[in-house]
């Protein structure tokens, strides 16, 4: 192994670096890829969980909006019978509230006439 130096005193293989100082370096660059490596990393599976989490959400939005129709259709159809049950015995209604109250002021007649 044959080193050459330059006039500067470092080997000619570095380009006039020293050995120790390009390490240093070098160290710190593999360190703070490794951490930007980790934190892509922790993004990448974070994005993933946040994918999941939305499509979880959707069918669940789904599920809800299909509940909601059908109950919808469910109280239209009950609405639809009070409304045709309202109209049909207005005047059986009528008709019982009047029998009631005449019997009641009977009731109430009865009542007085016999004290």
């Amino acid at each position: 192994l044959t080193v050459v130096f330059t006039g500067e005193g470092a080997p000619a293989g570095n380009y006039g670096y020293t050995s120790s100082g390009y390490s240093v370096y070098e160290e710190e660059n593999d360190r703070l890829t490794e951490s930007l490596r980790t934190k892509v990393s922790a993004i990448k599976s974070l994005s993933i969980e946040i994918g999941t989490e939305v499509k979880n959400q959707n069918k669940m939005l789904s599920e809800m909006e299909n509940d909601f129709d059908s109950t919808g259709g469910l109280l239209g159809a009950t609405m639809g019978r009070l409304r045709t049950l309202s109209r049909g015995s207005q005047t059986k209604l009528l008709f019982y509230m009047m029998l009631f109250s005449l019997f009641v002021f009977f009731v109430i007649y009865w009542i007085i006439k016999l004290r």
